[in-house]
């Protein structure tokens, strides 16, 4: 290895401690200049302690001095003035040079020296606020584009691509580590400086991709060469009005949000990855699981299709509705919803669109459940639910199911699948009707809140329901008619009667025995896609059983 490093075991030489088992870097002179100052001051007394020179830029300079730190700027360090309103500061020579030259390399030792380039060992950068600022309602194109960092995705790349020989701070959170090994060592390990040189290039990634997913949304144009599943992506609807489809590279960042204590399973390891807690806020429980999660965002997902209606509820287990119901107070939703299937809610997960008040908590605490989901709770309904320790309750901050438009999945053999996420929703003039008789008043009403529901179900995937409430449920099924079964079989052992429901199926009935046996169970409307080579056969047949039947158009299957 070139320079001074040294391979030492950590009970040799200096001190107590000695050195790490890794090649240290000595540091000698660093290069603050951040937006967040959160820990600077404490980090930038330890380097001054340890007898580090300080430079610095701007606020972050100020901040320093008012500190009581000697710290010399940048523009005095180059000997060129900061231009073009701050623009253009940190993009010199003597900057990237003595970031990027190999030391103990001859020949850039050589260039260095003669152009007056000292080595800069560390630098400490944080990026203007770009995903902040873009986040503010109303937010203008000119602020955005002057909160477009530069300078510090520079500085920060140039660093990490010499991290044997360069330390490099883009996080706060890093702050202690790296002083703990500089009091000790006077330098940092090769280890550290190769994780923190990783966390660089995934943080000015994510960076890059808020940047063209926001200028995508503005510009209304697909950039052509990389886009991010962020918040700002591209695509606000099914129709692809503002974004492009397929987009040329697909950019996957995201930060962590959360270490899981295992997977879908005990055996596996697992993290939350990406902006989880901007729209959920944990109020009261344990730590969410994998599974939580995913059970969770899809009962978020369900009720947000009913936001602005009458109270509505809905438990869900694996991802799957298990009985939703609405009525003139979350109680009475709950009634409805819990008569569905009083089996599977145990354990469940339980969401409301509405502030989840004191009887229908009360309701809820009769039974275990692992989440309840709601976007507010009442102070007695909070105090009631914490009663129970191991009661997961979230709040939900944002609308999670348009928060962006894209769904991806990944699918092993490192590739993924990237689709529009599922908005679409069907209004009365949706609707074909394609039998003799329409549908009723009552009918139409049944088939809107069950076209809402089956939407969520895993296919193959019947529902029977009323106007305002699930009567039985058939998902994941590999044959439609046993999805009917099992969903009159349900039906049946709750007591609910089928007589004059609607059956709501995912996908067009592929032969009319499926429609046979809803009509025999006692529905008396269906509503389905429709686009079967049977389509005629299955018409007629509800025709010869007097049943209304209507065809949306779209299918909503899920795998």
């Amino acid at each position: 290895m070139a320079g001074s490093w040294l391979d030492l075991p950590v009970d040799a030489g200096r001190g107590a401690g000695g050195f790490y088992r890794r090649f240290m870097a000595k540091i000698q002179r660093a290069l603050l200049s951040v937006s967040d100052k959160t820990g600077l001051v404490a980090f930038a007394q330890i380097l001054a302690q340890t007898g580090i020179e300080l430079i610095s830029t701007g606020g972050t300079a100020k901040t320093l001095r008012e500190a009581g730190l000697k710290v010399q700027d940048l523009s005095d360090y180059t000997g060129f003035p900061e231009m073009l309103d701050g623009r253009v500061k940190t993009l010199h020579p003597k900057v990237h040079g003595g970031l990027l030259y190999l030391r103990g390399n001859a020949a850039h030792e050589s260039t260095v020296q003669a152009h007056g380039i000292k080595p800069i060992d560390l630098v400490v950068v944080n990026l203007y606020p770009f995903e902040a600022t873009v986040a503010k309602p109303g937010v203008s194109l000119h602020d955005a584009i002057e909160n477009i960092d530069i300078g510090g995705p520079s500085m920060l790349r140039s660093a990490s691509k010499n991290h044997e020989s360069v330390t490099v701070v883009v996080d706060p959170c890093d702050y202690s580590d790296v002083a703990k090994q500089i009091t000790a060592t006077g330098g940092t390990t090769l280890e550290l400086r190769r994780k923190l040189a990783a966390k660089v290039f995934a943080r000015t990634a994510a960076y890059d991709a808020a940047i063209a997913a926001h200028l995508e949304k503005e510009f209304k144009v697909g950039v052509g060469q990389a886009s991010s599943l962020s918040s700002e992506a591209t695509t606000s609807s099914n129709d692809n009005e503002t974004g492009k489809m397929p987009v040329p590279l697909l950019s996957l960042s995201a930060p962590i949000a959360q270490t899981l204590r295992y997977g879908e399973n005990p055996h596996l390891r697992a993290a939350l990855y990406g902006k989880f807690h901007d729209y959920f806020k944990q109020l009261h429980g344990k730590e969410l699981s994998y599974n939580n999660i995913l059970d969770l965002t899809a009962a978020a997902n369900l009720v947000s299709e009913f936001s602005g209606d009458a109270p509505t509820l809905a438990i869900l287990k694996h991802t799957n509705p298990c009985g939703v119901g609405q009525g003139a107070t979350l109680r009475e939703a709950w009634d409805k919803a819990f008569a569905t299937d009083k089996q599977a809610p145990f354990g469940g997960i339980i969401a409301v669109n509405a502030p989840l008040d004191l009887a229908c908590a009360e309701a809820i605490a009769e039974i275990f459940s692992e989440v309840i989901v709601a976007p507010e709770f009442a102070p007695d309904a909070l105090a009631l639910l914490q009663k129970k320790k191991n009661l997961r309750l979230l709040q939900v901050l944002k609308n999670p199911f348009t928060a962006a438009p894209w769904d991806v999945r990944s699918v092993g053999a490192e590739s993924y699948l990237l689709q529009d996420r599922d908005l679409k929703t069907a209004a009365p003039g949706d609707l074909k009707v394609v039998t003799k008789r329409a549908p009723t008043e009552a009918e139409l009403r049944a088939m809107l809140f069950g076209w809402r529901v089956v939407k969520h179900l895993k296919s193959n995937a019947i529902l029977y329901s009323a106007a305002d409430r699930t009567l039985g449920v058939g998902a994941g099924q590999m044959s439609r008619v046993d999805s009917s079964r099992i969903a009159v079989w349900k039906a049946g052992e709750a007591g609910l009667p089928l007589k004059g429901s609607v059956v709501c199926s995912d996908a067009f009935f592929p032969f009319p025995d499926g429609l046979i046996a809803a009509a025999e169970a006692g529905a008396t409307a269906a509503i389905q896609p429709g686009g079967s080579m049977r389509d005629a056969e299955v018409i007629a047949a509800a025709d010869a059983r007097g049943l209304a039947m209507v065809l949306t158009g779209v299918r909503h299957f899920r795998h």
